[in-house]
């Protein structure tokens, strides 16, 4: 494969904070590369360069061969789409949606009207044209702005977390979606996720990102074959333990790590094996919730740490979970250092490595 984009160096400084720090990368022509890492690493500042839409504070990007610089970046805002995280949807159809940028270039409706159908086809939304954009789910919602990201034919096609607070069935059809755009319209992805288990199975390549720094770029199944120490380094900020698993009579996982607590997740594993689980798929409650959820733990805070809108709990259940509430439920349940709580979370929320 050849090299669609090429990175050389690239540092971005907002005031005082390198967010980006001399990094090098090459976009290979039709490859999915996820860029993993946690909150705050660097990712959504690495998509916006790479849509053009900023300038890097020191460092060269090339799209295509050309250097990328104030004279050519607007017209080089042609060859690429980024489909934000949050999703915004005009208060009109679907239809409507789709087509919005296509109407912003001026293209006749009679030559886009089959674009946007086959775009509506390809992120399975079929029959949906007419319906109002702002009535559908999150996940629905997602997949129109990548249909309309589709429309305009782009060589790159960005995605910042696509499947952030998604739940696993609407996360499923997205990963489908993202898999087939890449296989039939031959479109170059680049995606940005926190999920290790997304990163294992969907893309051609990894790299992982920390502090600004690749500090990783391999494919998936030699990232995670070896457990390298950058990326038990990455999972460690965020839940990850080992232990020995097993599968269950309910055709679950059952991974014992340790010190009494036992964690379930989907699918079928044997042997060991390292989960995972994001501190903001954890429910913290005061008492034992009904709940379908397969894991439930008893714990103690022993670490409370104010992130402005949201709290950072430290719980000791056996082993240490680290979650994540805003600080109005916070305030609401009046937690404190050495406060019992229970933490809550489904089996599908656990990723197994």
């Amino acid at each position: 494969m050849t090299a669609i984009v090429k990175l050389k160096h690239v540092t971005k400084t907002y005031a005082d904070k390198t967010v980006l720090d001399s990094v090098s990368l090459q976009v290979l022509d039709g490859e999915i590369l996820a860029l993993l890492g946690p909150n705050g690493s660097g990712k959504s500042t690495l998509l916006r360069l790479l849509a053009f839409l900023e300038e890097p504070t020191n460092g060269e990007i090339s799209f295509q061969g050309i250097t990328i610089d104030g004279r050519n970046a607007e017209q080089m805002r042609l060859q690429s789409s980024l489909v934000f995280q949050q999703t915004v949807m005009f208060n009109t159809s679907v239809y409507n949606n789709v087509a919005f940028g296509l109407k912003i270039r001026k293209i006749p409706k009679a030559t886009y009207d089959e674009e946007v159908r086959n775009a509506l086809r390809l992120v399975k939304l079929e029959g949906f044209e007419n319906y109002p954009a702002r009535k559908l789910s999150g996940g629905e919602q997602q997949r129109v702005s990548i249909a309309r990201a589709l429309v305009l034919k782009t060589k790159l096609l960005l995605l910042d977390e696509p499947t952030a607070n998604l739940d696993p069935k609407n996360s499923g059809i997205l990963e489908e979606v993202i898999a087939t755009v890449n296989r039939e319209m031959k479109t170059t992805i680049v995606m940005a996720t926190h999920n290790m288990f997304q990163a294992k199975k969907l893309p051609t390549r990894i790299a992982l990102i920390e502090d600004g720094r690749i500090t990783e770029i391999g494919a998936p199944a030699d990232v995670f074959g070896k457990l390298s120490k950058n990326i038990a380094g990455f999972a460690a900020l965020e839940n990850t333990f080992r232990g020995n698993a097993s599968v269950t009579s309910e055709d679950t996982t059952l991974v014992d790590v340790g010190k009494g607590v036992k964690v379930e997740a989907t699918g079928h594993c044997e042997g060991e094996v390292s989960v995972f689980v994001n501190p903001q798929d954890i429910i913290v409650s005061m008492d034992a919730l009904e709940s379908s959820a397969r894991n439930v733990f008893k714990g103690t805070i022993v670490e409370i740490v104010d992130l402005g809108a949201l709290v950072k709990l430290k719980v000791n259940v056996g082993r240490l979970f680290v979650v994540q509430i805003t600080k109005r439920s916070f305030a609401k349940m009046g937690l404190n250092l050495n406060a019992e709580v229970f933490l809550v979370f489904k089996a599908s929320s656990v990723q197994v490595i």
